[in-house]
């Protein structure tokens, strides 16, 4: 009774955070130039395919220090979870039930993706949301041509764009568990009516819901911009500074009912078995971002633009280990190995170790715009080289014998080049049907050393890394992706869209660490209603995602914290979605989405108890049937706004098996927000107090989890048993921020 209550009441407040908006393209209306940047990818009105646009006004209410995946939680068909349990440090997003990985982010039409990991890390450009002048998010394979393929939506995030008058901000937010964030803005203003420099300083701690998953954040974003009528020059630096307390554990289930904040990280016994933690449990990274972007007007009809871009990112996880086989570090012995059983056991220590990432990812990014009254075309490519290094070092160990202080005990590299090429046309047949294409050549070539060695193991008996593991990867590959669709213009107020998509994508360094994967097909068919009145807006959307190899998340994590992924063979992903805009009063305004789907793996089988079990047709995992969000808004004056966020999430499943050990219970929560908008005559032109309370009725509930499979024989036969991890979220809790802008 309590989840049909749930239901209704997120039915009846349903929530669409922002409207969904299109921005004009090169026809007819004159368009900054500054956006043309990213138009060769994003969709434009009469795009066949769903998407939603946010703005930097729409972000602001929230933007009081959580990570932009939480900012972006009631978006159509998202989900979203943070390892400290109140949306600051690791945090990350789901849409369609695909998680991070397969999820294409752009900044200004840069990857922005990992290339090896496929994952964004938002951390480590804390409060990005501060310099986002737009953000467009595309469902589906959608139309993103630049870095890993989009298996289950597309973020492309448009920078800030000039202003033409000079001005200062600073920002100040504090909140629940130590929160507090400070951030400093500046602009020129166009000197000259062309020149303009600008940037964001910001500063960002948090001692986090569970315990010890501290946030020590720094970011800068610097720009400037050289704009005349026909040429508009952008050069960009921005980084990121993060030092976080590992909180990517979980707990089980006894320990969620008694102590839901424990954080199992740094966990270890002194000389005297005293439970003590380490202080320096931490992940510790910086990335550095350049960007240099030219657009030209070259006549009436063509448009172009080039871009550089260099991504400098080091850092590492520093770790106590306990009883670590000393062999598996190369660290010499004291003595000879003890006997036990016949067996050989190996002399173990603890230690100390940090486990680096260094990388380089640069490359060249462009396209050229064709437009007449018929049409509009666009072509361009890219090429991107990514250079890593993977090492790990010893930098104290009880029993390290004759090995030097920092020892490295691994030493492995990844080297990705990728370049594509693509043409896109929209042709309008008409005043009301137009035609959409869009053909892409990928071409991956990736190499790579990986370690197999006990230390990276995680102690579970997942069977991750495959019969025939290999310490190398040389692979190339070569993908045809080939877009088609129709938007059909019935009249003002109803358009209606099809289109289809077939996408390729190769595996993740993960992957092969884990297992043997093959690169995933996808087929992506979908059908659309948009309607618009005075009073209202909505957009329906079918989909049917079908799938070749997917690989999916099992549920298990290995010794890095990595998510073990697997192909499953065939698969789908088939949904409605709905998102709406209602203007009940002047005062009023409902804004609902909702996502109706069966997320099904195809005769799903899975070794149990020795052999191979046929579990049918299961239910993905990490995929719930039901995504719905609500925003009401109430605005009892030009200056003053009330929104309630709801949001409702039903059971999903950490493992493809769908055992009973791997649901996760559904759940209804509530945010509440209020700003207000004032000026202080002869001080401040533009001055904002926003308070917003997170989960409004403290509710108790858990986002993410993982889960794990155990093989026995002490009893004499093969016995499978099964556990989970969970990722509690924070109860009731508040931030609070007040902007100034001169």
């Amino acid at each position: 009774m309590k989840r049909l209550s749930s239901l209704i009441c997120v039915i009846i407040t349903l929530n669409l955070f922002s409207q969904e908006t299109v921005k004009d393209t090169l026809s007819g209306k004159k368009q900054d130039l500054e956006e043309v940047v990213v138009s060769a990818f994003r969709a434009s009105e009469d795009t066949p395919m769903t998407f939603i646009e946010i703005d930097a006004k729409d972000i602001s209410p929230l933007n009081l220090g959580q990570d932009l995946p939480t900012i972006l939680n009631f978006t159509p068909s998202v989900i979203t979870h943070s390892d400290a349990g109140n949306g600051i440090g690791y945090s990350a997003m789901h849409i369609r039930g695909s998680d991070e990985t397969r999820i294409n982010v752009t900044i200004n039409g840069i990857p922005l993706n990992d290339s090896e990991s496929q994952n964004s890390y938002w951390v480590d450009l804390p409060d990005l949301s501060s310099s986002i002048s737009n953000i467009q998010i595309q469902r589906g394979v959608g139309t993103s041509t630049n870095g890993s393929g989009a298996f289950g939506g597309s973020i492309n995030i448009l920078t800030d764009i000039h202003s033409d008058y000079p001005s200062a901000e600073i920002s100040n937010s504090f909140g629940s568990y130590g929160t507090l964030k400070n951030s400093i803005k500046f602009s020129t203003g166009l000197l000259n009516d062309k020149i303009e420099f600008s940037g964001r300083f910001s500063k960002l701690s948090s001692d986090g819901y569970i315990d010890r998953a501290s946030s020590d954040l720094k970011s800068y974003f610097l720009q400037g911009i050289y704009e005349t009528d026909n040429t508009v020059i952008k050069i960009l630096n921005f980084a990121g500074n993060e030092i976080t307390y590992q909180s990517w554990y979980g707990i089980d289930l006894n320990t969620l009912s008694t102590n839901r904040t424990y954080n199992p990280a740094g966990l270890y016994k002194d000389e005297d078995g005293k439970v003590m933690f380490y202080d320096k449990q931490e992940d510790n990274y910086k990335q550095d971002h350049y960007q240099f972007h030219w657009n030209q007007k070259i006549n009436e009809n063509w448009i172009g633009n080039l871009s550089l871009h260099y991504t400098h990112g080091k850092g590492y996880y520093e770790e106590y280990k306990e009883d670590q086989h000393m062999e598996d570090y190369g660290l010499s012995h004291h003595g000879d190995a003890v006997d036990i059983d016949g067996e050989e056991e190996h002399e173990k220590t603890d230690l100390i170790r940090r486990l680096w990432l260094e990388n380089h990812f640069y490359g060249t990014v462009f396209n050229f715009v064709n437009e007449t009254e018929k049409y509009e075309l666009i072509f361009g490519g890219s090429y991107n080289s990514y250079k890593g290094d993977h090492f790990g070092k010893v930098i104290w160990a009880r029993e390290a014998g004759e090995s030097e202080i920092r020892h490295k005990f691994y030493d492995n590299y990844g080297d990705k080049n990728e370049a594509n090429f693509y043409s896109k046309l929209d042709y309008h047949l008409n005043d009301k049907i137009s035609l959409f294409g869009d053909l892409q050549l990928r071409n991956i070539n990736y190499n790579a050393s990986l370690s197999s060695a006990g230390w990276y193991d995680d102690g579970h008996n997942h069977g991750a890394k495959g019969d025939n593991f290999s310490e190398k990867i040389d692979k190339k590959f070569n993908f045809f992706n080939p877009k088609l669709g129709i938007y059909y213009k019935m009249n003002n107020n109803n358009d209606f869209y099809f289109s289809f998509a077939k996408a390729h994508r190769e595996p993740t360094r993960a992957d092969y660490e884990n297992g043997n994967p093959f690169p995933e097909t996808l087929n992506d068919f979908e059908l659309g209603w948009k309607r618009k009145s005075e009073k209202s807006k909505i957009n329906i959307n079918f989909y049917f995602m079908n799938y070749k190899n997917q690989l999916v998340l099992t549920g298990q994590s290995d010794g890095l914290g990595n998510r073990l992924r697997a192909n499953i063979g065939s698969s789908y992903r088939a949904g409605i979605e709905y998102a709406g805009v209602y203007f009940l009063s002047d005062k009023f305004t409902l804004k609902p989405n909702f996502t109706l789907s069966s997320n099904k793996n195809k005769e799903y089988y899975f070794e149990l108890d020795g052999s191979l079990k046929n579990f049918g047709d299961t239910d993905l995992s990490f995929s719930p049937n039901i995504i719905a969000s609500n925003s009401l808004i109430f605005k009892p004056s030009f200056y003053f706004t009330i929104f309630l966020n709801s949001k409702y999430i039903s059971k999903q499943y950490l493992s493809n098996t769908n055992v009973e050990t791997s649901k996760l219970d559904s759940f209804f929560v509530n945010d509440l927000g209020m700003e207000h908008e004032f000026s202080i005559p002869g001080l401040v032109n533009d001055a904002r107090i926003n308070l917003l309370i997170n989960n409004l009725f403290d509710l108790k509930y858990v986002s993410h989890g993982t889960h794990y499979f155990y093989n026995d024989s002490s009893s004499g036969s093969l016995k499978t048993t099964a556990s989970a991890s969970y990722f509690p979220m924070a109860g009731r809790n508040f931030l609070i921020g007040l902007n100034l802008k001169f």
